[in-house]
């Protein structure tokens, strides 16, 4: 689709697609600090099997936002340190909701959903990081395995919701492929929780409060609506000032492509090795959604016009046009194989 089409669209359709407008209502007072968390022992009973004998409201109609407080996850890929994390535990604890951190101990972006299957996992309890509220732990593994790890042998009961971030740099059209503070989102979802990921779209900025004042206000009453299933929101913030915010906007995941090269060097042995380096391709066309019409826009597009996107995601790949046309084609069969059809 053209600029001009996306214009036109933006123009029409802007009442249909943006949000409740307390979204956009980010500085909100809030309530009295709950009182201060205590530290989990080192090991606890597995979130993951209690839901297996019995399941809970996740795997049905959960009311995501609520007017109480609600018991958090977070987790993130840029790791423990990460002021992207540091600012969404502190906020969303000060608004009395009870949080409990579990991030890499270093940077594992671009992990895609890795964990760690050959080699122990260690993790420790973290002081004096976050607010005395929050519970931190730091993870040796991967940003998935920080999440696993926090169901199984952490937390007693079952998260709210699991959010992930805020990451220093956006997660938009398939990125997401690739993309540890996604994929952290997505392992809450695989157990049937509601999750969030986060991203601050821009590499070098540090103004993470207005992404995290918009996951508190989401996260109460009148911000976003009941979904009917564990659903993962992958929302990306524009780096520009509150009041520069275009809205809040709906989006499907849209393309995402890079000049990349492998650059080679030489180490002081004389031996090769090589970085990835890339460049993202700014001007790319946006393919249409065979499920969804056109004029519902992609989060790329969106992000460009300092939008608030949320795209919802789901962890099933099955590629419904390409199933029903090998289904339709008879190229497959169930039982025996049919013998050729004679010549003649």
């Amino acid at each position: 689709m053209t600029e001009l089409e996306w214009e036109e669209i933006f123009r029409a359709n802007k009442p249909i697609y943006l949000l409740t407008p307390s979204l956009l209502t980010f500085h909100l007072p809030s309530p009295p600090l709950r009182p201060s968390a205590q530290k989990p022992p080192h090991l606890r009973t597995s979130v993951r099997a209690s839901r297996q004998l019995s399941r809970t409201p996740h795997s049905n109609h959960l009311q995501l936002t609520t007017d109480k407080f609600m018991k958090l996850l977070i987790s993130n890929d840029d790791g423990i340190l990460a002021l992207g994390v540091r600012t969404l535990a502190n906020t969303l604890s000060q608004a009395g909701h009870e949080v409990t951190v579990v991030c890499p101990d270093r940077e594992r972006s671009a992990t895609g959903h890795g964990l760690t299957l050959h080699q122990p996992i260690r993790a420790e309890v973290v002081d004096s990081v976050f607010n005395p509220e929050v519970t931190a732990w730091s993870c040796s593994g991967t940003p998935s395995d920080c999440v696993k790890f926090a169901l199984s042998a952490i937390l007693e009961t079952s998260p709210d919701l699991v959010l992930s971030g805020i990451n220093h740099g956006s997660n938009l059209g398939t990125d997401i492929l690739y993309s540890g503070t996604v994929s952290a989102a997505m392992e809450g979802v695989i157990e049937g929780i509601h999750s969030m990921a986060l991203s601050l779209a821009n590499y070098t900025s540090q103004e993470f409060q207005t992404a995290a004042n918009f996951a508190q206000t989401a996260l109460r009453e009148g911000g976003l609506p009941p979904l009917p299933e564990a659903t993962l929101l992958n929302i990306n913030v524009p780096s520009v000032e509150p009041s520069e915010i275009a809205g809040v906007v709906v989006t499907r995941q849209g393309l995402r492509r890079y000049v990349e090269s492998f650059e080679r060097r030489v180490d002081p042995r004389g031996k090769s090795y090589y970085w990835l380096a890339g460049e993202v391709i700014e001007e790319i066309e946006q393919p249409n959604h065979m499920h969804l019409p056109r004029h519902v826009p992609t989060d790329i597009h969106a992000i460009g016009k300092n939008y608030i996107t949320i795209t919802p995601l789901q962890y099933n790949l099955t590629d419904v046009s390409s199933l029903t046309k090998l289904t339709e084609s008879g190229w497959f069969y169930m039982g025996k194989p049919s013998p050729p059809p004679e010549q003649g």
